[in-house]
């Protein structure tokens, strides 16, 4: 072989090596719907929307799928460590789930202007009080603290639940939410669930909580995680909006 098709060769076999890497780390499923997901269907609200789920599974770091994951993800996952990169992308995105249920009942548009005195915290990219906002209830200040992409300057002229918002965009809000939880679990090196945690739902034992502890009753069969979850195994994020879907469809 001749040393032009040699580097030829060597090349196209690091180019097409190059494809199924980048194939791998991007292998995505459906999570599983959280009990909330559910509900919402049967009271004719708006489900999750599947695709959610893959902005977070293409999101995470390789990092988010090693043993640099802290221990406590086993209270919600106890396979976690033993589970293939697929399954851990998933189980993350039903752990985002179910924290935009708690947090904001899954509602994208969600905005809420904190004023009790040991909520309210100065945002320092308003100039004003802060407003916890989106899926993950996160604030402007969050894109100079861990660089999301949010835009005051064009958001501040719109409306608080404007869907147009940069911050109320589920891509740009559910990224900022990886990015922060990968600061405080794989940068920081802190427990999962802990008291100087961003999300209050994240703070153990508290009545937030409790809410959150809820919604992670349906993770992922791969997880091993016995529970009392009614909801059908076999049912996932896009099953449930199918079926959404089906009910919102002339007959």
């Amino acid at each position: 072989m001749s040393i032009s098709a040699l580097t030829s060769f060597i090349v196209s076999l690091v180019f097409f090596m190059g494809i199924a890497t980048a194939s791998h780390a991007q292998a995505t499923k459906p999570a599983p719907p959280t009990p909330i997901d559910e509900k919402k269907v049967e009271l004719g609200g708006t489900p999750w929307n599947p695709q959610w789920d893959q902005i977070i599974e293409k999101a995470l770091p390789l990092e988010m799928l090693s043993s640099q994951v802290p221990p406590g993800v086993r209270r919600f996952c106890p396979r976690f460590y033993e589970m293939a990169e697929t399954d851990k992308r998933a189980f993350w995105a039903y752990f985002f789930q179910a924290l935009a249920g708690a947090e904001a009942g899954l509602n994208p548009n969600t905005s809420v202007r904190h004023i009790e005195p040991n909520v309210a915290k100065h945002d320092e990219v308003r100039g004003t009080a802060r407003r916890s906002e989106g899926l993950l209830q996160l604030s402007y200040a969050d894109q100079k603290r861990y660089g999301c992409d949010f835009n005051w300057q064009v958001d501040r002229v719109l409306k608080p639940n404007d869907p147009a918002k940069t911050i109320l965009q589920p891509k740009n809000n559910l990224e900022c939410g990886v990015k922060i939880l990968v600061n405080q679990t794989i940068v920081q090196h802190k427990p999962l669930l802990t008291r100087s945690g961003y999300w209050s739902t994240l703070h153990p034992d508290g009545p937030s909580y409790r809410v959150f502890a809820k919604q992670m009753t349906n993770p992922p069969l791969a997880c091993g995680l016995s529970t009392k979850s009614t909801i059908d195994k076999s049912a996932t994020t896009k099953s449930v909006q199918d079926g959404a879907n089906r009910r919102e469809s002339p007959q």
